[in-house]
Protein backbone atom coordinates (compact mmCIF):
# COMPACT_ATOMS: atom_id res chain seq x y z
CA UNK A 1 0.00 0.00 0.00
CA UNK A 2 1.26 3.48 -0.73
CA UNK A 3 2.03 5.67 2.27
CA UNK A 4 -0.54 8.27 3.29
CA UNK A 5 -0.54 11.52 1.35
CA UNK A 6 1.56 14.23 2.91
CA UNK A 7 2.79 17.66 1.99
CA UNK A 8 6.59 17.97 1.57
CA UNK A 9 7.96 21.01 3.36
CA UNK A 10 11.00 23.15 2.89
CA UNK A 11 12.50 21.39 5.90
CA UNK A 12 12.12 18.03 4.13
CA UNK A 13 13.96 19.14 1.01
CA UNK A 14 15.92 22.13 -0.15
CA UNK A 15 13.25 23.23 -2.62
CA UNK A 16 14.36 25.39 -5.51
CA UNK A 17 13.56 29.07 -4.88
CA UNK A 18 12.24 29.20 -8.43
CA UNK A 19 9.34 26.95 -7.43
CA UNK A 20 8.89 26.55 -3.67
CA UNK A 21 6.04 24.36 -2.50
CA UNK A 22 3.44 24.58 0.18
CA UNK A 23 1.04 21.63 -0.23
CA UNK A 24 1.64 21.56 -3.99
CA UNK A 25 1.05 25.29 -4.59
CA UNK A 26 3.68 27.81 -5.71
CA UNK A 27 4.21 30.40 -3.02
CA UNK A 28 6.97 32.91 -2.44
CA UNK A 29 8.88 32.83 0.79
CA UNK A 30 9.95 36.46 0.58
CA UNK A 31 7.04 38.89 0.29
CA UNK A 32 3.42 39.42 -0.69
CA UNK A 33 4.60 41.09 -3.89
CA UNK A 34 6.66 38.05 -4.92
CA UNK A 35 3.73 35.80 -3.98
CA UNK A 36 1.45 37.74 -6.30
CA UNK A 37 4.02 37.47 -9.11
CA UNK A 38 4.23 33.70 -8.66
CA UNK A 39 0.44 33.40 -8.79
CA UNK A 40 0.36 35.43 -12.00
CA UNK A 41 2.91 33.10 -13.57
CA UNK A 42 0.84 30.08 -12.58
CA UNK A 43 -2.37 31.58 -13.93
CA UNK A 44 -0.80 32.68 -17.22
CA UNK A 45 0.55 29.23 -18.06
CA UNK A 46 -1.81 26.95 -19.99
CA UNK A 47 -2.86 23.53 -18.66
CA UNK A 48 -4.49 20.45 -20.12
CA UNK A 49 -8.28 20.68 -19.88
CA UNK A 50 -8.72 17.02 -18.85
CA UNK A 51 -6.75 13.94 -17.90
CA UNK A 52 -7.96 12.25 -21.10
CA UNK A 53 -6.54 15.17 -23.08
CA UNK A 54 -3.19 14.77 -21.34
CA UNK A 55 -3.12 11.00 -21.92
CA UNK A 56 -4.05 11.41 -25.59
CA UNK A 57 -1.40 14.12 -25.95
CA UNK A 58 1.23 11.77 -24.51
CA UNK A 59 0.06 8.92 -26.71
CA UNK A 60 -0.44 11.17 -29.73
CA UNK A 61 3.06 12.58 -29.32
CA UNK A 62 4.60 9.13 -29.22
CA UNK A 63 2.28 7.11 -31.48
CA UNK A 64 2.98 8.23 -35.00
CA UNK A 65 5.31 7.43 -37.84
CA UNK A 66 7.75 6.02 -35.30
CA UNK A 67 5.37 3.13 -34.59
CA UNK A 68 3.59 2.64 -37.92
CA UNK A 69 6.33 3.58 -40.38
CA UNK A 70 9.65 3.11 -38.56
CA UNK A 71 8.91 0.15 -36.26
CA UNK A 72 7.96 -2.34 -39.02
CA UNK A 73 10.83 -1.48 -41.35
CA UNK A 74 13.56 -1.52 -38.67
CA UNK A 75 12.08 -4.81 -37.43
CA UNK A 76 12.38 -6.14 -40.97
CA UNK A 77 15.94 -4.87 -41.39
CA UNK A 78 16.98 -6.23 -37.96
CA UNK A 79 15.71 -9.76 -38.36
CA UNK A 80 12.28 -9.76 -36.70
CA UNK A 81 11.86 -11.50 -33.36
CA UNK A 82 15.34 -10.82 -31.92
CA UNK A 83 14.87 -7.10 -32.47
CA UNK A 84 11.42 -7.14 -30.87
CA UNK A 85 12.78 -8.98 -27.82
CA UNK A 86 15.57 -6.40 -27.40
CA UNK A 87 13.01 -3.63 -27.94
CA UNK A 88 10.70 -4.86 -25.17
CA UNK A 89 13.60 -5.39 -22.78
CA UNK A 90 14.69 -1.79 -23.24
CA UNK A 91 11.11 -0.55 -22.90
CA UNK A 92 10.94 -2.07 -19.41
CA UNK A 93 14.42 -1.02 -18.29
CA UNK A 94 14.58 2.46 -19.84
CA UNK A 95 11.28 3.79 -21.13
CA UNK A 96 8.88 3.32 -18.20
CA UNK A 97 11.14 4.70 -15.42
CA UNK A 98 12.58 7.31 -17.79
CA UNK A 99 9.22 8.71 -18.92
CA UNK A 100 7.97 8.85 -15.33
CA UNK A 101 11.09 10.87 -14.48
CA UNK A 102 10.81 13.20 -17.48
CA UNK A 103 7.12 14.03 -17.00
CA UNK A 104 7.68 14.56 -13.27
CA UNK A 105 10.63 16.86 -14.02
CA UNK A 106 8.43 18.87 -16.37
CA UNK A 107 5.67 19.34 -13.79
CA UNK A 108 8.21 20.18 -11.07
CA UNK A 109 9.86 22.91 -13.17
CA UNK A 110 6.68 24.18 -14.86
CA UNK A 111 8.87 25.54 -17.65
CA UNK A 112 10.32 24.66 -21.05
CA UNK A 113 13.47 22.60 -21.53
CA UNK A 114 16.12 25.25 -20.84
CA UNK A 115 14.22 26.74 -17.89
CA UNK A 116 13.76 23.27 -16.41
CA UNK A 117 17.51 22.61 -16.52
CA UNK A 118 18.24 26.06 -15.09
CA UNK A 119 16.01 25.25 -12.10
CA UNK A 120 18.12 22.26 -11.01
CA UNK A 121 21.72 22.53 -12.28
CA UNK A 122 24.37 24.43 -10.34
CA UNK A 123 26.62 25.49 -13.23
CA UNK A 124 25.72 28.09 -15.85
CA UNK A 125 27.32 25.95 -18.55
CA UNK A 126 25.30 22.90 -17.58
CA UNK A 127 22.15 24.79 -18.57
CA UNK A 128 23.53 23.91 -22.02
CA UNK A 129 22.19 20.39 -21.46
CA UNK A 130 18.80 21.92 -22.19
CA UNK A 131 20.21 23.28 -25.46
CA UNK A 132 21.38 19.74 -26.31
CA UNK A 133 17.80 18.49 -26.00
CA UNK A 134 16.56 21.41 -28.09
CA UNK A 135 19.13 20.88 -30.88
CA UNK A 136 18.37 17.15 -31.11
CA UNK A 137 14.64 17.86 -31.08
CA UNK A 138 14.88 20.36 -33.97
CA UNK A 139 17.16 18.05 -35.98
CA UNK A 140 14.74 15.14 -35.53
CA UNK A 141 11.77 17.28 -36.52
CA UNK A 142 13.58 18.51 -39.64
CA UNK A 143 13.52 15.03 -41.17
CA UNK A 144 10.33 13.87 -39.46
CA UNK A 145 8.27 16.58 -41.17
CA UNK A 146 8.95 15.15 -44.68
CA UNK A 147 7.81 11.73 -43.40
CA UNK A 148 4.58 13.31 -42.13
CA UNK A 149 4.32 14.79 -45.64
CA UNK A 150 4.30 11.26 -47.06
CA UNK A 151 1.33 10.39 -44.86
CA UNK A 152 -0.46 13.57 -45.96
CA UNK A 153 0.02 12.65 -49.63
CA UNK A 154 -1.37 9.17 -49.03
CA UNK A 155 -4.27 10.52 -46.95
CA UNK A 156 -5.26 12.80 -49.84
CA UNK A 157 -5.11 9.91 -52.31
CA UNK A 158 -7.19 7.73 -49.97
CA UNK A 159 -9.87 10.43 -50.19
CA UNK A 160 -9.59 10.30 -53.99
CA UNK A 161 -10.00 6.51 -54.03
CA UNK A 162 -6.61 5.95 -55.68
CA UNK A 163 -5.71 2.79 -53.75
CA UNK A 164 -8.78 0.84 -54.82
CA UNK A 165 -8.80 2.05 -58.43
CA UNK A 166 -8.32 -0.48 -61.24
CA UNK A 167 -4.68 -0.92 -62.25
CA UNK A 168 -3.21 0.76 -59.16
CA UNK A 169 0.49 -0.20 -58.74
CA UNK A 170 1.69 0.57 -55.19
CA UNK A 171 5.44 0.43 -55.83
CA UNK A 172 5.30 2.59 -58.97
CA UNK A 173 3.04 5.08 -57.16
CA UNK A 174 5.48 5.33 -54.25
CA UNK A 175 8.55 5.71 -56.49
CA UNK A 176 6.90 8.41 -58.60
CA UNK A 177 6.07 10.39 -55.45
CA UNK A 178 9.55 10.12 -53.92
CA UNK A 179 11.27 11.03 -57.20
CA UNK A 180 9.24 14.24 -57.50
CA UNK A 181 11.01 17.08 -55.68
CA UNK A 182 7.93 19.27 -56.10
CA UNK A 183 5.66 16.77 -54.33
CA UNK A 184 8.17 15.87 -51.60
CA UNK A 185 9.08 19.45 -50.72
CA UNK A 186 5.48 20.58 -51.23
CA UNK A 187 4.02 18.09 -48.74
CA UNK A 188 6.77 18.96 -46.24
CA UNK A 189 5.82 22.63 -46.65
CA UNK A 190 2.11 21.90 -46.17
CA UNK A 191 2.83 19.92 -42.98
CA UNK A 192 4.85 22.71 -41.38
CA UNK A 193 2.16 25.26 -42.31
CA UNK A 194 -0.49 23.08 -40.63
CA UNK A 195 1.72 22.56 -37.56
CA UNK A 196 2.14 26.32 -37.26
CA UNK A 197 -1.62 26.85 -37.54
CA UNK A 198 -2.45 24.38 -34.75
CA UNK A 199 0.30 25.63 -32.43
CA UNK A 200 -0.82 29.20 -33.04
CA UNK A 201 -4.15 28.28 -31.43
CA UNK A 202 -2.40 27.07 -28.25
CA UNK A 203 -2.56 24.01 -26.01
CA UNK A 204 -6.29 23.58 -25.29
CA UNK A 205 -7.86 25.11 -28.41
CA UNK A 206 -5.35 23.56 -30.81
CA UNK A 207 -3.38 20.53 -29.60
CA UNK A 208 -5.87 18.94 -27.17
CA UNK A 209 -8.86 19.23 -29.49
CA UNK A 210 -6.98 17.37 -32.21
CA UNK A 211 -5.42 14.49 -30.26
CA UNK A 212 -8.56 13.29 -28.46
CA UNK A 213 -10.06 12.23 -31.81
CA UNK A 214 -7.05 11.37 -33.97
CA UNK A 215 -5.41 8.73 -31.76
CA UNK A 216 -8.46 6.52 -31.04
CA UNK A 217 -9.43 6.65 -34.75
CA UNK A 218 -6.02 5.39 -35.84
CA UNK A 219 -6.08 2.49 -33.37
CA UNK A 220 -9.50 1.34 -34.62
CA UNK A 221 -8.31 1.42 -38.24
CA UNK A 222 -5.16 -0.55 -37.38
CA UNK A 223 -7.19 -3.22 -35.58
CA UNK A 224 -9.42 -3.68 -38.64
CA UNK A 225 -6.47 -3.95 -41.04
CA UNK A 226 -4.70 -6.37 -38.70
CA UNK A 227 -7.75 -8.65 -38.68
CA UNK A 228 -7.79 -8.64 -42.49
CA UNK A 229 -4.03 -9.12 -42.75
CA UNK A 230 -4.14 -12.18 -40.49
CA UNK A 231 -6.58 -13.87 -42.91
CA UNK A 232 -4.19 -13.61 -45.89
CA UNK A 233 -2.29 -16.70 -47.14
CA UNK A 234 1.08 -15.34 -45.93
CA UNK A 235 -0.07 -14.54 -42.41
CA UNK A 236 1.57 -17.51 -40.70
CA UNK A 237 4.92 -16.85 -42.37
CA UNK A 238 4.68 -13.17 -41.52
CA UNK A 239 3.99 -13.89 -37.86
CA UNK A 240 6.83 -16.42 -37.75
CA UNK A 241 9.19 -13.74 -39.07
CA UNK A 242 7.91 -11.18 -36.58
CA UNK A 243 8.12 -13.33 -33.47
CA UNK A 244 10.63 -16.04 -34.34
CA UNK A 245 13.87 -15.27 -32.45
CA UNK A 246 17.33 -15.77 -33.97
CA UNK A 247 19.21 -15.83 -30.66
CA UNK A 248 22.52 -15.10 -32.36
CA UNK A 249 21.28 -11.64 -33.33
CA UNK A 250 20.92 -10.72 -29.65
CA UNK A 251 24.71 -10.88 -29.41
CA UNK A 252 25.09 -8.20 -32.12
CA UNK A 253 25.60 -4.57 -31.17
CA UNK A 254 23.62 -3.57 -34.27
CA UNK A 255 20.47 -5.20 -32.87
CA UNK A 256 20.72 -3.35 -29.56
CA UNK A 257 21.63 0.08 -30.95
CA UNK A 258 18.72 -0.18 -33.39
CA UNK A 259 16.36 -1.30 -30.60
CA UNK A 260 17.57 1.56 -28.40
CA UNK A 261 17.00 4.08 -31.19
CA UNK A 262 13.51 2.69 -31.80
CA UNK A 263 12.59 2.77 -28.09
CA UNK A 264 13.62 6.41 -27.89
CA UNK A 265 12.02 7.26 -31.23
CA UNK A 266 8.68 5.59 -30.57
CA UNK A 267 8.26 6.54 -26.89
CA UNK A 268 9.62 10.08 -27.21
CA UNK A 269 11.97 9.62 -24.23
CA UNK A 270 14.67 12.28 -24.49
CA UNK A 271 12.94 14.45 -27.08
CA UNK A 272 11.86 16.91 -24.40
CA UNK A 273 8.24 16.12 -25.32
CA UNK A 274 7.37 14.42 -22.04
CA UNK A 275 9.06 17.24 -20.13
CA UNK A 276 7.11 19.88 -22.06
CA UNK A 277 3.78 18.01 -21.87
CA UNK A 278 4.41 17.51 -18.14
CA UNK A 279 5.04 21.23 -17.66
CA UNK A 280 1.38 21.88 -18.63
CA UNK A 281 0.13 19.15 -16.27
CA UNK A 282 -2.19 20.17 -13.39
CA UNK A 283 -1.11 19.37 -9.85
CA UNK A 284 -3.66 16.55 -9.37
CA UNK A 285 -2.77 14.31 -12.32
CA UNK A 286 -1.06 10.94 -11.99
CA UNK A 287 2.47 10.88 -13.40
CA UNK A 288 3.36 7.15 -13.11
CA UNK A 289 0.21 6.01 -14.93
CA UNK A 290 -0.01 8.75 -17.55
CA UNK A 291 3.65 9.55 -18.01
CA UNK A 292 5.10 6.06 -17.91
CA UNK A 293 2.93 2.95 -17.89
CA UNK A 294 0.08 4.12 -20.13
CA UNK A 295 2.42 5.68 -22.70
CA UNK A 296 4.69 2.65 -23.00
CA UNK A 297 1.81 0.15 -23.15
CA UNK A 298 0.02 2.27 -25.74
CA UNK A 299 3.11 2.70 -27.87
CA UNK A 300 4.18 -0.91 -27.81
CA UNK A 301 0.62 -2.03 -28.58
CA UNK A 302 0.41 0.19 -31.66
CA UNK A 303 3.85 -0.95 -32.82
CA UNK A 304 2.86 -4.61 -32.52
CA UNK A 305 -0.46 -3.88 -34.24
CA UNK A 306 1.48 -2.31 -37.12
CA UNK A 307 3.71 -5.39 -37.35
CA UNK A 308 0.61 -7.64 -37.31
CA UNK A 309 -0.89 -5.56 -40.10
CA UNK A 310 2.18 -5.25 -42.31
CA UNK A 311 4.22 -8.47 -42.19
CA UNK A 312 1.41 -10.86 -43.18
CA UNK A 313 0.81 -8.58 -46.18
CA UNK A 314 4.55 -8.46 -46.94
CA UNK A 315 4.81 -12.24 -47.12
CA UNK A 316 1.46 -12.69 -48.85
CA UNK A 317 2.63 -10.44 -51.70
CA UNK A 318 6.24 -11.68 -51.68
CA UNK A 319 7.75 -8.34 -50.67
CA UNK A 320 11.14 -7.87 -49.03
CA UNK A 321 10.69 -7.32 -45.25
CA UNK A 322 14.04 -5.49 -45.21
CA UNK A 323 13.06 -3.05 -47.96
CA UNK A 324 13.42 -0.06 -45.63
CA UNK A 325 11.46 3.15 -45.30
CA UNK A 326 9.05 2.37 -48.15
CA UNK A 327 7.71 -0.81 -46.51
CA UNK A 328 4.50 0.66 -45.04
CA UNK A 329 3.70 2.73 -48.12
CA UNK A 330 4.15 -0.15 -50.58
CA UNK A 331 2.75 -3.11 -48.64
CA UNK A 332 -0.42 -1.77 -47.01
CA UNK A 333 -2.08 -0.35 -50.17
CA UNK A 334 -2.04 -3.85 -51.64
CA UNK A 335 -4.53 -5.19 -49.12
CA UNK A 336 -7.27 -2.58 -49.48
CA UNK A 337 -8.65 -3.79 -52.85
CA UNK A 338 -9.09 -7.25 -51.26
CA UNK A 339 -11.11 -5.97 -48.32
CA UNK A 340 -14.86 -5.52 -48.32
CA UNK A 341 -15.31 -1.76 -48.20
CA UNK A 342 -11.63 -1.32 -49.11
CA UNK A 343 -12.12 2.33 -50.03
CA UNK A 344 -13.42 3.09 -46.52
CA UNK A 345 -10.59 1.17 -44.80
CA UNK A 346 -7.95 2.86 -46.92
CA UNK A 347 -9.48 6.18 -46.00
CA UNK A 348 -9.60 5.36 -42.27
CA UNK A 349 -6.07 4.05 -42.19
CA UNK A 350 -4.21 6.74 -44.12
CA UNK A 351 -6.20 9.62 -42.67
CA UNK A 352 -5.65 8.13 -39.19
CA UNK A 353 -1.97 7.54 -40.00
CA UNK A 354 -1.61 11.17 -41.06
CA UNK A 355 -3.28 12.50 -37.90
CA UNK A 356 -1.13 10.26 -35.68
CA UNK A 357 2.06 11.41 -37.39
CA UNK A 358 0.80 14.99 -37.42
CA UNK A 359 0.03 15.07 -33.68
CA UNK A 360 3.57 13.83 -33.03
CA UNK A 361 4.92 16.63 -35.23
CA UNK A 362 2.88 19.21 -33.33
CA UNK A 363 4.13 18.11 -29.94
CA UNK A 364 7.74 17.72 -31.11
CA UNK A 365 7.63 21.31 -32.37
CA UNK A 366 5.89 22.48 -29.18
CA UNK A 367 9.11 21.67 -27.26
CA UNK A 368 10.99 24.41 -29.11
CA UNK A 369 8.03 26.80 -29.08
CA UNK A 370 7.51 26.54 -25.30
CA UNK A 371 11.22 26.89 -24.55
CA UNK A 372 12.03 29.75 -26.89
CA UNK A 373 8.92 31.74 -26.03
CA UNK A 374 10.02 31.60 -22.38
CA UNK A 375 13.69 32.31 -23.06
CA UNK A 376 13.25 35.22 -25.49
CA UNK A 377 11.24 38.43 -25.69
CA UNK A 378 9.13 36.98 -28.51
CA UNK A 379 5.43 36.24 -28.05
CA UNK A 380 4.18 32.68 -28.43
CA UNK A 381 2.70 33.53 -31.83
CA UNK A 382 6.00 35.00 -33.07
CA UNK A 383 7.90 32.00 -31.72
CA UNK A 384 5.56 29.56 -33.52
CA UNK A 385 6.20 31.30 -36.84
CA UNK A 386 9.96 31.49 -36.29
CA UNK A 387 10.40 27.88 -35.13
CA UNK A 388 8.21 26.41 -37.88
CA UNK A 389 10.00 28.44 -40.55
CA UNK A 390 13.39 27.29 -39.26
CA UNK A 391 12.38 23.62 -39.20
CA UNK A 392 10.89 23.95 -42.69
CA UNK A 393 14.19 25.29 -44.06
CA UNK A 394 16.26 22.62 -42.29
CA UNK A 395 13.91 19.90 -43.56
CA UNK A 396 14.16 20.72 -47.27
CA UNK A 397 17.32 18.55 -47.84
CA UNK A 398 15.61 15.54 -46.23
CA UNK A 399 12.46 16.12 -48.28
CA UNK A 400 14.49 16.42 -51.47
CA UNK A 401 16.99 13.57 -51.00
CA UNK A 402 16.10 10.21 -49.34
CA UNK A 403 19.81 9.60 -48.64
CA UNK A 404 19.94 12.71 -46.42
CA UNK A 405 16.85 11.59 -44.51
CA UNK A 406 18.29 8.11 -43.99
CA UNK A 407 21.63 9.45 -42.76
CA UNK A 408 20.03 11.90 -40.34
CA UNK A 409 17.63 9.24 -39.08
CA UNK A 410 20.54 6.94 -38.27
CA UNK A 411 22.78 9.58 -36.68
CA UNK A 412 20.16 11.40 -34.61
CA UNK A 413 17.97 8.35 -33.98
CA UNK A 414 20.85 6.22 -32.68
CA UNK A 415 23.24 8.82 -31.24
CA UNK A 416 21.36 12.12 -30.86
CA UNK A 417 18.38 10.70 -28.99
CA UNK A 418 20.50 8.76 -26.47
CA UNK A 419 22.48 11.96 -25.92
CA UNK A 420 19.35 14.03 -25.24
CA UNK A 421 17.96 11.31 -22.96
CA UNK A 422 21.22 11.19 -21.01
CA UNK A 423 21.05 14.98 -20.58
CA UNK A 424 17.55 14.83 -19.08
CA UNK A 425 18.19 11.74 -16.94
CA UNK A 426 21.55 13.17 -15.84
CA UNK A 427 19.92 16.40 -14.63
CA UNK A 428 17.32 14.43 -12.69
CA UNK A 429 19.67 11.76 -11.35
CA UNK A 430 22.71 13.84 -10.49
CA UNK A 431 21.65 17.50 -10.14
CA UNK A 432 18.13 17.41 -8.75
CA UNK A 433 18.17 13.94 -7.18
CA UNK A 434 15.61 11.24 -8.01
CA UNK A 435 14.42 10.91 -4.40
CA UNK A 436 13.45 14.56 -4.30
CA UNK A 437 11.52 14.22 -7.57
CA UNK A 438 9.94 10.93 -6.45
CA UNK A 439 8.50 12.48 -3.27
CA UNK A 440 7.58 15.93 -4.57
CA UNK A 441 6.08 14.96 -7.93
CA UNK A 442 6.04 11.29 -8.87
CA UNK A 443 4.13 9.97 -5.87
CA UNK A 444 1.92 13.01 -5.31
CA UNK A 445 -1.70 11.99 -6.09
CA UNK A 446 -0.35 8.81 -7.69
CA UNK A 447 -2.54 5.78 -8.36
CA UNK A 448 0.64 3.69 -8.64
CA UNK A 449 3.19 4.18 -5.86
CA UNK A 450 6.77 4.26 -7.14
CA UNK A 451 9.08 2.67 -4.55
CA UNK A 452 12.63 3.83 -3.68
CA UNK A 453 14.34 1.32 -5.99
CA UNK A 454 13.29 3.66 -8.83
CA UNK A 455 16.02 6.05 -7.63
CA UNK A 456 19.09 3.96 -8.58
CA UNK A 457 17.37 2.91 -11.82
CA UNK A 458 17.18 6.58 -12.88
CA UNK A 459 20.58 7.51 -11.51
CA UNK A 460 22.65 4.51 -12.58
CA UNK A 461 20.88 1.85 -14.64
CA UNK A 462 19.47 4.01 -17.45
CA UNK A 463 22.73 5.92 -18.13
CA UNK A 464 24.94 2.82 -17.88
CA UNK A 465 22.75 0.72 -20.20
CA UNK A 466 22.49 3.50 -22.79
CA UNK A 467 26.19 4.37 -22.74
CA UNK A 468 27.13 0.70 -22.97
CA UNK A 469 24.97 0.16 -26.06
CA UNK A 470 26.18 3.33 -27.80
CA UNK A 471 29.90 2.79 -27.08
CA UNK A 472 29.76 -0.88 -28.00
CA UNK A 473 28.24 -0.06 -31.38
CA UNK A 474 30.64 2.84 -32.02
CA UNK A 475 33.64 0.63 -31.22
CA UNK A 476 32.44 -2.14 -33.53
CA UNK A 477 31.92 0.29 -36.42
CA UNK A 478 34.95 2.56 -36.23
CA UNK A 479 35.50 4.58 -39.39
CA UNK A 480 32.07 4.29 -41.00
CA UNK A 481 30.39 7.57 -42.05
CA UNK A 482 27.39 6.90 -39.80
CA UNK A 483 29.61 6.26 -36.78
CA UNK A 484 31.70 9.38 -37.47
CA UNK A 485 28.54 11.47 -37.77
CA UNK A 486 27.19 9.96 -34.57
CA UNK A 487 30.38 10.68 -32.62
CA UNK A 488 30.44 14.27 -33.90
CA UNK A 489 26.88 14.73 -32.62
CA UNK A 490 27.52 12.89 -29.35
CA UNK A 491 30.63 14.92 -28.48
CA UNK A 492 30.29 18.17 -30.43
CA UNK A 493 26.74 19.21 -29.54
CA UNK A 494 27.29 19.11 -25.72
CA UNK A 495 30.57 21.05 -25.98
CA UNK A 496 29.07 23.79 -28.15
CA UNK A 497 25.95 23.96 -25.99
CA UNK A 498 28.01 24.25 -22.82
CA UNK A 499 30.09 27.08 -24.28
CA UNK A 500 27.01 28.89 -25.60
CA UNK A 501 25.10 28.82 -22.32
CA UNK A 502 28.19 29.72 -20.27
CA UNK A 503 28.40 32.90 -22.35
CA UNK A 504 24.65 33.68 -22.39
CA UNK A 505 24.08 32.91 -18.71
CA UNK A 506 27.12 35.02 -17.83
CA UNK A 507 25.53 37.97 -19.64
CA UNK A 508 22.10 37.24 -18.16
CA UNK A 509 23.11 37.63 -14.50
CA UNK A 510 24.40 41.25 -14.70
CA UNK A 511 21.27 42.23 -16.64
CA UNK A 512 19.08 40.64 -13.96
CA UNK A 513 20.98 42.50 -11.23
CA UNK A 514 20.58 45.80 -13.10
CA UNK A 515 16.83 45.23 -13.44
CA UNK A 516 16.60 44.41 -9.73
CA UNK A 517 18.20 47.77 -8.87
Amino acid sequence: MPPPSFCPTKQSFEISMRRPYLCGRSQSLHSDEASMADQNVELSRAQWGSRFGFLMAMLGAMVGAGNIWRFPFVTGESGGGAFILAYFALLLVLAIPGLIAEVGFGRYAGQGVIGAFRSVVASQGLVGLGVVVLVVNVALMSYYSPVVGWTLYYAVHSLLGTFTASGFAPEAFWNAFRESAVLSVGTHTAVMALVAAILYLGIRRGVERLVIYAVPGLVLALVAITIRGLTLPGAAEGLAFTFGVDWGKLALGQTWITALGQVLFSTGLGWGIALTVGSYLPEYDDIPIGGGVFTVIGNSSVGILAAFAIFPIVFAFDLDPASGASLTFVSLPQVFPQMAGGLLWALLFFVGFFFAAFTSAILITEVSVTTLSEETALSREQTVIGVCTGIWLLGIPSAYAPSVLGFLDFVFGNFGLPLATLAIIGAIGWSMGPEKLRVLEVNRNAGIYVPPFWNPVVRYVIPVVMLGIVFNYAWANLGTPQMIGGVVVFVGVPLLSYALMSYLEGRREPLARDEAR
